[in-house]
């Protein structure tokens, strides 16, 4: 079977990767995902954007690229899109006009409960099942959309889990993003925070930015033990200060006691604030508010991510309490999803 795969993003690889591992058959997959799976159209590398200014700076090459995607359809028998809705969810309404019969699976649905809720006919009318990894999304959907929870992906790949947390706080873990504008807006925070806690602190770095990139984007890292491997680290560490994304979430479920903090662009900031109507930008706080009063963890964005705001949160952190909160998150997102994707995608 030949799939048509749409994945962008760094994290979506990561599940993609899982996915495959459970698939029992040939399957190949074309279109775009990390080279390390196949034989991509593009170089992740050169999708990389931050905010709604570089989305707008690089839509000529995006509406390019997914031309070429809904024409590659052709050769497919299935399409699997992966997150990355500005981008997915345009190729799925392409590609249902010119295939109507091809079956369109998106996993790690675009979050249309958010901040457009009009979109979620949209998704329905167009896509042949949805596979969501969040256990309220469903609740937003008409009582018959293709939709399933297929539980979450963290939970396939994240195989240590904290049961209990260190007396003192003695290593500290700093993850300043994954994009250029993310690092360059929390590095210097983030070095001034360090000298304030005064205690071993480890720095965790992509592995895609060369010599150059970490010199330009880091600078001086001598009071940093530099490290890739980012769920051991999270896993041994005792605290962490995190960049908003995907890395919270890893942070939540391994049981690691965190602060987010998020600077974006003015312009972002301002048109994100007037679409999305959330009390929260942290994945793990939005879900853990779906049943329980509590935040899980503090949120630091724009002007309030200052080195004494973060340090205050960290000298008043509970930690004994984030840790039975982290658990009970685990609970609620019950199981990995990467067995139950696969099925879908088999299924005759």
């Amino acid at each position: 079977m030949k799939v048509l795969v749409s994945a962008l993003e760094h994290s979506a690889n990561i599940h993609l990767r899982s996915l495959k591992k459970e698939l029992s058959g040939e399957i190949e997959f074309i279109g775009i995902f990390d080279s390390e799976l196949g034989d991509s159209i593009v170089d992740l590398r050169s999708l990389a954007i931050m905010g709604f200014v570089d989305a707008i700076k690089k839509l000529r090459y995006f509406l390019k690229l997914n031309t070429q995607m809904a024409e590659l359809a052709s050769e497919a028998d299935k399409v699997l899109l992966i997150d990355s809705s500005g981008f997915n969810l345009p190729l799925a309404k392409k590609i249902k006009k010119r295939y109507p019969e091809k079956k369109i699976i998106y996993y790690i649905l675009p979050q249309a409960w958010a901040w457009k809720k009009k979109r979620i006919p949209v998704l329905e009318r167009t896509i042949d099942h949805l596979a969501s990894i969040l256990p309220f999304e469903k609740d937003y959907y008409s009582k018959n959309a293709p939709i399933t929870y297929v539980g979450h992906p963290l939970l396939d790949i994240i195989t240590q889990f904290k049961q209990e947390l260190n007396p003192e706080v003695k290593n500290i873990v700093f993850m300043p993003g994954s994009r250029k504008g993310e690092i360059s807006n929390l590095m210097p925070v983030f070095k001034e925070l360090r000298e304030k806690i005064g205690i071993q602190a480890t720095i965790i770095i992509p592995t895609h930015f060369s010599k150059t990139d970490i010199q330009d984007l880091y600078g001086d890292l001598s009071g940093f033990t530099v490290v890739h491997d980012t769920y051991k680290t999270l896993y041994e560490a005792d605290f962490a200060f995190i960049c908003s994304g995907t890395a919270t979430l890893e942070a939540a479920l391994i049981g690691i006691p965190f602060v987010l903090s998020y600077i974006a662009k003015p312009l972002d900031y301002f048109i994100a604030s007037k679409l999305v109507k959330l009390n929260h930008i942290g994945l793990s706080n939005i879900m853990f508010t779906q049943f329980n009063e509590r935040d899980l963890h503090p949120e630091f964005i724009q002007k309030d991510v200052t080195a004494d705001n973060l340090f205050r949160a960290y000298k008043e952190f509970d930690r004994s309490t984030f840790l039975d909160d982290s658990k009970a998150l685990r609970a609620y997102l019950k199981h990995g999803s990467s067995k139950n994707v696969a099925a879908i995608l088999e299924q005759r």
